[in-house]
C-alpha cells in the first residue's frame, strides 16, 4: 500500500515540476478534463484543471504514504489520502480563480460615460464649434476627455452630464440640471 501512495506522490511531484518548467518558458499548460467532468464549484473554481489534478495526485500520494507508514488501518489511510487530495484540488482551484481575475482587461470603456456627471476642465465652445475638456469618474478612475456641446458655451468648473460618445476620445455634454438650482 505504501508503494502505491509513494508512486502517486512521485508522479504528482514530477508533473508539478514539468508544469512549473513549462510555465517558466511561457507555455500555457492547463488542459481541462472532459467537459462532462469539468464542473465548476462556486464561482469559477475548476476542480478538474490540470493544475488541480496534479496537486490532488501529489497530495493523495503524500498523505496516503504518510498514513500507511504510520500503520493506520487501510480505510483510514484511504480517507486521509482522498481528503488531502480534495483539499489540495480545492486550494489550487481557488488560488487559480483569484490569479485569473488579475488577467481581466482594465481598459476604460468610454461607452460607460453616457449619463455620467462630469466637470468642465477647459471651457467648451458652444454650438459644437470646438472642443474643450471634461473630467469624470469612469470605472473607478478619474479620466479626462475632450468634449463638445450643441448648446451654449460651458465655462471651466461647470457641472455637466455626458449625453453621447462622439468618438473614442470625445464626449458630448450638456449642462447638469443641478447647475441651475
Amino acid at each position: 500500500m505504501f508503494a502505491f501512495f509513494a508512486a502517486c506522490a512521485v508522479l504528482g511531484a514530477a508533473l508539478l515540476v514539468v508544469q512549473i518548467a513549462l510555465s517558466s518558458f511561457g507555455a500555457h499548460v492547463d488542459v481541462d478534463a472532459d467537459h462532462d467532468l469539468a464542473h465548476d464549484v462556486g464561482h469559477g473554481l475548476d476542480l478538474f484543471s490540470a493544475r488541480s489534478l496534479v496537486a490532488g495526485i501529489a497530495f493523495f500520494g503524500i498523505a496516503g504514504a504518510a498514513a500507511a507508514r504510520a500503520g493506520w488501518r487501510p480505510g483510514l489511510v484511504a480517507f486521509c489520502a482522498v481528503s488531502a487530495a480534495l483539499v489540495a484540488m480545492l486550494t489550487v482551484a481557488w488560488i487559480m480563480s483569484r490569479l485569473l481575475r488579475l488577467e481581466e482587461d482594465g481598459a476604460v470603456r468610454v461607452e460607460g460615460a453616457v449619463g455620467a456627471p462630469a466637470i468642465v476642465y477647459l471651457a467648451i465652445p458652444g454650438s459644437r464649434s470646438g472642443a474643450g475638456k471634461v473630467t469624470l469618474t469612469l470605472q473607478g478612475r478619474t479620466v479626462e476627455y475632450e468634449a463638445v456641446t450643441a448648446g451654449d458655451r460651458l465655462p471651466t468648473g461647470a457641472p455637466v452630464i455626458v449625453v453621447d460618445v462622439v468618438s473614442p476620445g470625445t464626449l458630448e455634454v450638456v449642462p447638469s440640471p443641478q447647475a441651475g438650482v
